[in-house]
């Protein structure tokens, strides 16, 4: 269709009109007909559900008056018998948005926990051992909702760096945690529980927390690091106590079958209960999907501050701050181990440095909840639950302090690229 000739006439709104904003009016003219014509207008690929072409109809007319009489123009009033239900979609939309985007909010938040847990203790103890278990299955039950088997086919097609980031899980972190048993026991001489507290903090699975420090740093390295989060907790049934066994079993006596039916009760039976939902009934898991992020930061920043809050007095003692000394020391050599090791073996891999850091973060947070209500439940000594109550906080901090750094680091180098 050829054009003879494209006008944009701007009108004045009368003086009644709320807006101050002009109205502006294609008109198109075409030589053998009068016809609708569309032009193709794209989307920002930003939004899937949009990523196809769309069409906008401009009326065409060959034989309109273009003078500047108004009378054949419509009359811009908007028509109020159309749905007048925009205004309250938009602030549900906007509520929604909110809350899926609360996750934000996790590291000020475990920060205020953590600090509000040495500051006023009694606003957390209320918090008691008993809960921690059913805490973790409800962050197991969020983790299971928001999978899918679709957003981890291509995270499957790097099979080398997930066996690196479970070699980092279950071999390299499980090594470090002995390594402290023995500086705890030999150099420290504290006593045993306290090694077997940090060696019980080395062999449980990764934390889901390690999933969102990927996605703050390296967004596109998120599936391949909730893949092999999701890999260790699964195998975490059989290889945590097994390790557990065979780092420290002489020394400290451990119930390998009740920790088996104890992780599959808060591991795998919430995940699998959230995949099967999200499967089968997903009209339930949109509905509760958008409250579950804001429950999850709240969960996970109560279970980081409350065990510091039951223990503050312990962790102000001697004793505590040796123990303290000793986590941060640990979680430290596991970050470091994971960064350097990855980098070695993948040095050649165009995308070497976020997959330094990912892996980096798998091997340094560990689910420090999950080895304390093991702690709590199959140690007789309630000290083994020391380590891995600094550990919730600890952890958390050391990791998303790297978060910021990295991310301070990846703004200068791309800076300097430009």
């Amino acid at each position: 269709m050829t054009m003879n000739s494209i006008r944009a006439k701007s009108l004045p709104l009368s003086s009644s009109s709320s807006s101050s904003s002009l109205l502006f009016r294609l008109r198109c003219c075409n030589n053998h007909n009068n016809n609708i014509s569309s032009f193709p207008i794209p989307f920002n690929s930003n939004f899937p559900h949009l990523r196809s072409t769309t069409r906008f109809p401009l009326n065409c007319a060959s034989s309109i008056n273009f003078s500047d009489d108004d009378s054949q123009l419509p009359d811009p009033t908007p028509n109020h018998s159309s749905p007048a239900a925009t205004p309250a979609k938009q602030t549900l939309l906007s509520i929604l948005e909110i809350l899926k985007n609360s996750n934000s909010l996790l590291p000020p938040a475990i920060l205020a926990s953590t600090l509000l847990a040495l500051i006023f203790p009694p606003s957390l103890t209320w918090f008691t051992t008993r809960y921690f278990a059913p805490a973790l299955g409800f962050l197991m039950f969020a983790v299971g909702v928001n999978s899918s088997e679709k957003d981890f086919i291509e995270a499957f097609n790097r099979p080398a760096e997930i066996a690196a980031g479970y070699f980092g899980q279950f071999v390299v972190k499980p090594l470090l945690g002995y390594l402290f048993y023995i500086i705890a026991v030999t150099v420290f001489g504290l006593p045993p529980a306290i090694g077997a507290g940090i060696v019980l903090v080395a062999c449980v699975s990764g934390a889901q927390l390690s999933n969102y420090a990927t996605f703050l740093t390296d967004p596109q390295m998120a599936p391949l690091s909730i893949v092999m989060t999701s890999l260790s907790t699964a195998s975490a049934v059989f290889v945590t106590p097994l390790l557990l066994l065979l780092l420290i079993g002489k020394r400290v006596p451990i119930d390998v079958k009740g920790m088996v039916f104890s992780i599959t009760q808060i591991v795998v039976v919430p995940i699998a209960l959230g995949l099967l939902l999200n499967r089968f009934f997903p009209r339930i898991c949109d509905a509760i999907r958008p409250i579950l992020p804001p429950l999850s930061v709240l969960v996970a920043a109560i279970c980081a501050g409350a065990p510091l809050a039951l223990n503050v007095e312990c962790i102000k003692s001697p004793l505590g701050i040796s123990i303290l000394l000793l986590v941060v020391a640990f979680h430290l050599s596991a970050f470091i181990a994971g960064y350097v090791l990855s980098g070695s073996v993948f040095r050649d891999s165009p995308d070497v440095k976020p997959l330094q850091r990912t892996i980096s973060f798998e091997t340094g947070m560990q689910s420090s909840l999950l080895a304390l209500a093991l702690a709590n439940k199959f140690f007789e000594d309630p000290v083994v639950g020391m380590p891995p109550a600094i550990s919730t906080a600890i952890m958390s901090l050391m990791g998303f302090g790297l978060v910021l750094i990295w991310n301070k680091r990846g703004k200068h180098e791309t800076k300097q690229s430009t």
